[in-house]
């Protein structure tokens, strides 16, 4: 887990009128928060920019800012809160990189033991065949 430093002039918070859980206060209350960062004030790494881009999908606008639109919880420091931590989410798996796979070879018996089982279940499946009286 990478320790990320959220500068406050990046983040831009708004609230919004809420669906979901509330009763009638979701009527009257913005509750819902939308929260917009701009990804070039971070200033990422080239290859966590281009993982976070891949990750965040259609969150990322074309202005270069990721919207998170949290309304699950009924008040408005809970969705808040909320927000920040997917965004925090979103940035720690961007910096995580991925493991790269060593490519292997099988070795020679373990192609010859492959062929063998081949040769055997294809000896079984011709026996199944329609017996020919003669």
């Amino acid at each position: 887990m990478v320790e990320i430093a959220l500068p406050e002039g990046a983040i831009e918070e708004k609230f919004l009128a809420a669906t979901g859980p509330g009763g009638q206060n979701v009527n009257k209350v913005a509750t819902a928060c939308q929260l917009r960062v701009d990804v070039f004030a971070l200033g990422l790494a080239p290859d966590v920019f281009a993982r976070l881009k891949r990750l965040a999908g259609s969150k990322l606008t074309l202005t270069g800012e990721i919207v998170i639109t949290a309304r699950r919880y009924r008040t408005r420091e809970a969705n808040r809160m909320d927000a920040r931590a997917r965004l925090i989410a979103l940035l720690d798996a961007a910096h995580q990189r991925p493991v790269h796979r060593v490519k292997t070879k099988p070795s020679k018996a373990a192609k010859a033991k492959r062929v063998a089982a081949k040769k055997g279940r294809s000896a079984v499946k011709a026996g199944r065949g329609r017996v020919v009286v003669e």
